[in-house]
């Protein structure tokens, strides 16, 4: 198999497979004829769709291209062009924490190989659990295919359940459609499954299990599937991520996530992991990023706030959004069961914050069940205590931000409520909590560490003199002013 290299387009060596066909000596037709392409409906694929059309909701205002109805088939019509290669045909995407699912090419289709299997898999140091998921992968690999392609899925069931795949906001046959006992025969263990389809769209969707899919999904059976445009659209980004939104409830000191959880998620992540268990998302400054997120939480919305940043809304699960239509925010709300994607350029350097703007959202297991000691006035108490149970201290009383930098123990098999290393102080949140590193040189695409604010432009302690030029008096700040408007 051939797992899609990440060089740049615009500096990768000439490849004979990514020639065009008049580069490589072969005609239209000789190619099209390769892939079971018709001349004309090759001819009319081969000029792609315009911007405008490739906004258009497919079926909204007329029959889709290809669709039963269109053609007066049957089923859509299943040509297709060749296969969209990497590094000439579109950018890979990068997956934080994650992995892409390999492939390689028969007879001009795109075959790939999933394995639904458990996975022991770790969200954070000190957290791991007995997951399913695909390919030792949790979440499974993103797959990556580009408009047109033919692709061909073999699914091979190595649990102890049945379980098929959905192919979720995908446009296909009916019978490719992956709902157990309604589309197909649930795949038992030890069956392998075939699903084949042609790609009629771009845009970003998703995959996960419709069988028993309470279960499946909490465990872990969901992952990308990115398809990018045949023909561009949009201004060109240098960096393209995916990043996974789900929650979980495990229990501190079991082994498994809790599949009959409805309300209570104790683990919130991205990319299955938990911060601070979370990979940056490194950019050199003056790039333009792209961030596709997906959002199979059982129960939840995220509201995905990036500090530093405003940013365009692009993309939902339905497709590129027209320009004209596209809104400005610095927070995305990510409905569950849907994907939106987000396009910036990233002109500040900094190590800025992305996370889920619900707040209990950003806390792991250990906070939860906790009495509210908030205003309490323990006075004599933990001397009290102490004979009994030593090294007792009473904590909640002022909040929660100093218990991550305690390193108090935790059960086995958990993690503290809120608590990552940071540059001056503990970072005092968990969870759906990740990083975006803007540089003006990278070296590499690793970790480049922190970030050092030049001087002046980094908040510090107040100085005497500070004050007094100001004439800020801390002990006699002036009173707020009424809100109401002014009369007379």
């Amino acid at each position: 198999m051939s797992t899609p290299p990440t060089d740049d387009p615009r500096t990768a060596p000439e490849d004979t497979e990514a020639r065009t066909p008049e580069s490589s000596g072969l005609t239209r037709r000789s190619m099209l004829a390769r892939t079971g392409v018709s001349l004309a409906t090759g001819a009319l694929l081969m000029k792609g769709r315009t911007a405008q059309a490739q906004s258009d909701v497919p079926g909204a205002k007329r029959p889709r291209e290809n669709s039963a109805e269109d053609t007066g088939g049957r089923a859509a019509r299943q040509t297709h062009l060749p296969p969209g290669k990497p590094g000439r045909d579109y950018r890979p995407v990068v997956v934080p924490n994650g992995a892409r699912l390999p492939w390689k090419v028969v007879d001009g289709v795109k075959v790939f190989h999933m394995v639904a299997q458990e996975v022991e898999h770790e969200f954070a140091p000190g957290l791991k659990a007995t997951c399913w998921g695909y390919n030792g992968h949790v979440h499974g690999p993103t797959i990556e295919v580009v408009e047109g392609d033919r692709v061909r899925f073999y699914v091979t069931n190595r649990l102890p359940a049945s379980t098929t795949v959905h192919w979720h906001g995908i446009l296909l046959p009916n019978g490719m459609d992956g709902v157990g006992g309604l589309n197909q025969k649930s795949i038992a263990p030890g069956e392998t499954y075939r699903y084949e389809f042609t790609v009629r769209q771009s845009g970003t969707g998703m995959y996960h299990s419709h069988h028993d899919e309470m279960t499946q999904m909490a465990l872990g059976m969901v992952g990308m599937f990115i398809i990018h445009p045949r023909k561009p659209v949009g201004p060109r980004v240098d960096r393209d991520f995916a990043i996974m939104l789900h929650e979980w409830r495990i229990d501190p000191g079991t082994q498994r996530p809790d599949p009959n959880e409805m309300t209570d998620f104790n683990i919130l992540t991205m990319n299955a992991k938990a911060f601070p268990g979370t990979e940056p998302l490194v950019v050199r400054q003056g790039e333009r990023v792209r961030i596709r997120f997906g959002n199979l939480s059982a129960m939840d919305h995220h509201p995905i706030h990036l500090h530093g940043y405003q940013f365009l809304i692009t993309e939902t699960d339905g497709g590129r959004i027209p320009e004209s239509a596209q809104w400005p925010e610095t927070t995305v709300l990510v409905p569950t069961g849907s994907t939106r994607t987000i396009e910036f350029v990233a002109d500040e350097p900094g190590d800025w914050a992305m996370h889920c703007h619900m707040t209990h959202h950003v806390m792991n297991q250990m906070g939860h069940g906790l009495p509210n000691l908030v205003g309490m006035k323990p006075g004599g108490l933990d001397a009290k205590v102490r004979p009994l149970l030593p090294g007792y201290m009473t904590m909640g009383q002022t909040g929660m931000g100093d218990m991550g930098g305690m390193k108090m123990p935790v059960p086995a098999n958990s993690i503290a409520m809120v608590g990552g290393k940071g540059p001056y102080d503990e970072i005092t949140m968990g969870g759906m909590f990740t990083l975006l590193k803007v540089r003006q040189r990278l070296e590499g695409e690793g970790d480049p560490g922190w970030y050092t604010p030049p001087p002046g432009t980094q908040a510090q302690l107040a100085q005497v003199d500070d004050l007094r030029r100001d004439g800020i008096d801390v002990n006699a700040p002036p009173p707020a002013e009424p809100g109401g408007g002014r009369h007379g």
